[in-house]
């Protein structure tokens, strides 16, 4: 029997009902559907009753657990962590229901739901003015050579066998260090020694959001299978390795930022990415085994500083005294694409250096056009052969063409067996991009950088011989293959490494801008370091491009991202701390802050690779770091824990949202700060308000002499079109170390710019120059 055809009403009558029926059935089951929520728990608020915390924080979830028959034959385990250093509380899977309920009891401060963060994914010691010489060896002292820092790297684990991670010669591990060395699949006490004083690992997270992890797939252990997290933990502390290089690119000696400091690996992220319960656990754990340090080079979106579970838990170490840096994120051009954005964590951008990997595109009109590739092979010139090339793209649209972007099933083997295709950067990995290319038949790829990239080239570790190049050259490339009269062809050369570019560095086109849109008062990032094409340790489990095609086997690989950057300034940090061990994270903060730079080797200042112009402190921030100066930085802007919940009562927090941060110590408010802009940092970005007549602000900054006890600063600051600036008083005269002298800066507008104006506010002593980067914003008149 055949039915007659449904008319459209019919259809969509369908439609309708089927849509109600799940909408019903969702809403009907949403009390049984667990997530995982971390629960931040008042200390202060348990009753007597309780002989201790922990079964205080178990009797609270379980009192609101749902009476229902499903939930009765719910067996399992709810609480999967409990946090007691940086964090007070614990993380439970639960209901949304059940989170609503629990919400409302008293004692619990708040509720954040488990979020997923992603990996912001040598030349450098020498870049940055570390390798010690004849006339430099007494500031890298054996104090600074040998020391108990330790840093805690929480990233995707170690591989302990890498010649980075040796401890010859290194003392035995300090007595104030609680950590443990946890074992696993792969990974067993011995792995751990006086350079990698402890290695755990935090899954309950993501075991609750993505099920089991699979062992036979994945080391269930703090055995490092990503790569990512051996090379930020080699690029903070790695031991010398003399003949470091990926496949004869970088060689050299490799050497991390502090090579006498400590190392602990906390393994946060699995196969499918870090869960912010198990970030939490970690921060929280880490801070109760004794490190100094923490890098994290990791980041998820951004919400209310109140509303960030890493946030608040970053407050809690750096009351204990840690010092957290973080990576700014790879979300760059944009601006206001920043991520870890607190005044309490050092936010870390990246740049490049002075060395890259040329490689060249020969035309068949003779013309050559210079990349970039790690391609480690047989050079297409050596055959002395012309390919033929091909553009799958349209140049024509707006709109970026499937297989322009040379993505997975879009190439016709028809169309580039045997050729060399032009791929347009973004959407996939470059690396992917070429093993597309490979499938399908291609010989060759270049790899073409859309407006988002600028001129930025970065290099990698292709399968098949590539080369990547700036847009400006691949629009002339485009033009050439799509409108030649001859058969458009060309061979791809490669060469070796360069050292001596000039300008560097120059603020890396992906490294995430500012303005911090939380609160513009606060400039972010802190500033920029080394993270385009960084050698440093990689893990033997996986091939240097990590794609499961990629079966060579590397120890040193090359990398870039913020995720490179971020253990530069974390292992800085480690060297500041081990010279001044009294220094509060906002001390050794502000040294690094105060003592960058803003001018590139050819003198001018620093250049923005997205558009080739200068850049800005919402690219740069203070500037780029400059560790040898920032040992010795004359003056600090000192910030204590009750300065950063003045900054947070100046936000008009409610009383439950300021609780988050104040519950433990009992702080309150005590308004001493008049607006956000007058938080001791070393930088002063003030904010004109939404109105046309003369407005008058001023912020107020105190300095402290770190440097000569008798020491006599002026003040030097830059002129603005928009506003006038008058500094009182203009001299600071110390007469003793540490003692601490105030001044307060007045902007007054005289003409209102449309457009934000940098500058900088500049302490001189003949010797030592303490710079605060400077940002007037002027708000649209109403």
């Amino acid at each position: 029997m055949f039915m007659s055809p449904i008319t459209p009403m019919e259809k969509m009558v369908l439609i309708l009902a089927s849509y109600l029926l799940l909408s019903t059935l969702f809403s009907a089951n949403a009390e049984f559907v667990k997530k995982t929520y971390i629960i931040q728990m008042d200390k202060s608020a348990k009753p007597d009753t309780f002989s201790n915390h922990l079964d205080w924080y178990s009797s609270k979830v379980k009192s609101i657990l749902s009476k229902s028959v499903e939930a009765e034959m719910d067996k399992e385990e709810r609480i999967i962590y409990t946090y007691q250093t940086a964090f007070h509380g614990v993380a439970a899977k639960l209901s949304q229901e059940e989170a609503e309920k629990l919400e409302a009891e008293e004692g619990v401060v708040a509720i954040f739901p488990d979020t997923k963060y992603q990996l912001h994914t040598t030349r450098s010691p020498t870049f940055l003015g570390l390798e010690p010489t004849q006339s430099t060896n007494n500031v890298w002292s054996e104090k600074l050579a040998n020391h108990d820092v330790i840093v805690g790297v929480l990233d995707t684990g170690v591989w302990p066998e890498s010649e980075s991670f040796n401890d010859t010669g290194m003392r035995p591990v300090p007595s104030h260090w609680k950590g443990a060395c946890e074992t696993g699949r792969g990974f067993r006490k011995h792995h751990c020694n006086n350079k990698i004083v402890g290695a755990r690992m935090f899954y309950h997270g993501y075991e609750a959001a993505t099920g089991k992890i699979d062992e036979q797939a994945e080391y269930k252990s703090p055995r490092d299978q990503d790569g990512h997290g051996t090379h930020t933990a080699a690029t903070v502390a790695g031991s010398p390795v003399h003949g470091a290089n990926l496949l004869g690119y970088a060689y050299g000696t490799a050497r991390g930022m502090a090579p006498g400091a400590r190392i602990a690996a906390y393994k946060v992220c699995w196969t499918g990415g870090c869960f912010s319960s198990d970030i939490l656990s970690a921060v929280d754990r880490a801070v109760d085994d004794g490190v100094d340090v923490l890098s994290i080079s990791l980041g998820g979106g951004v919400s209310s500083y109140y509303r960030d579970s890493l946030s608040v838990a970053s407050f809690g170490a750096m009351e204990k005294g840690v010092f957290v840096s973080c990576s700014a994120g790879n979300a760059g051009p944009d601006p206001v694409s920043l991520t870890n954005v607190s005044p309490w964590i050092t936010t870390v951008g990246a740049s490049t250096m002075d060395r890259d990997f040329p490689a060249d595109v020969s035309l068949g009109n003779g013309r050559k056009i210079t990349g970039t590739s790690l391609y480690k092979g047989r050079s297409m010139l050596s055959v002395k052969k012309q390919y033929p090339l091909v553009y799958m793209g349209d140049t024509n649209s707006s709109i970026p063409d499937p297989k322009s972007l040379c993505l997975e099933g879009t190439l016709d083997r028809r169309m580039v067996s045997g050729k060399i295709v032009i791929c347009d950067r973004g959407i996939s990995p470059r690396v992917q991009k070429g093993q597309v290319v490979k499938n399908a038949g291609g010989v060759g790829m270049i790899l073409i950088n859309t407006a988002a990239n600028g001129e930025e080239l970065v290099a990698d570790c292709h399968l098949l011989p590539a080369v990547a190049i700036g847009e400006k050259e691949g629009k002339e490339l485009k033009h050439y293959v799509l409108t030649s009269k001859k058969k458009a062809t060309a061979t791809l050369g490669f060469r070796a490494t360069r050292l001596g570019v000039r300008p560097s560095p120059v603020v890396a086109a992906f490294s995430s801008r500012g303005p911090n849109f939380l609160t513009l008062e606060i400039l972010k990032p802190d500033v920029v370091a080394p993270g385009v094409n960084i050698l440093a340790a990689w893990s033997e489990a996986i091939g240097p491009s990590s794609l499961p095609t990629d079966h060579r086997r590397v120890k040193f690989n090359i990398l870039s991202g913020t995720s490179m950057s971020c253990p530069h300034v974390s292992g800085i940090a480690a060297l500041l701390k081990a010279r001044h061990p009294d220094w509060s994270p906002a001390a050794i903060k502000s040294a690094l802050m105060t003592t960058a730079y803003v001018h590139d080797n050819t003198i001018k200042p620093l250049r923005d690779a997205s558009n080739a112009e200068a850049s800005t402190p919402y690219d740069h921030g203070a500037g780029h770091i400059n560790p040898r100066r920032a040992l010795d930085p004359g003056l600090v802007y000192d910030i204590q824990p009750q300065d950063y919940i003045e900054f947070l009562c100046s936000l008009k927090l409610t009383t439950s949202e300021l609780g988050v941060f104040a519950k433990y110590s009992n702080r309150t408010c005590r308004h001493s700060l008049s607006s956000p802009g007058d938080l001791n940092y070393p930088a002063i970005s003030v904010v004109f308000p939404l109105k046309n007549s003369t407005s008058v602000l001023t912020v107020h900054r105190t300095a402290t002499n770190v440097g000569l006890p008798v020491s006599k600063y002026h003040v030097v600051v830059s002129s603005f079109k928009g506003a006038s600036v008058k500094v009182e008083p203009d001299t600071l005269s110390f007469t003793r170390k540490y003692q601490k002298l105030s001044y307060k800066v007045t902007f007054t507008t005289q003409s209102r710019q449309t457009e934000p104006e940098f500058g900088g506010l500049v302490w001189k002593d003949g010797v030592q120059k303490v710079r605060s980067a400077i940002v007037i914003t002027y708000l649209p008149p109403i």
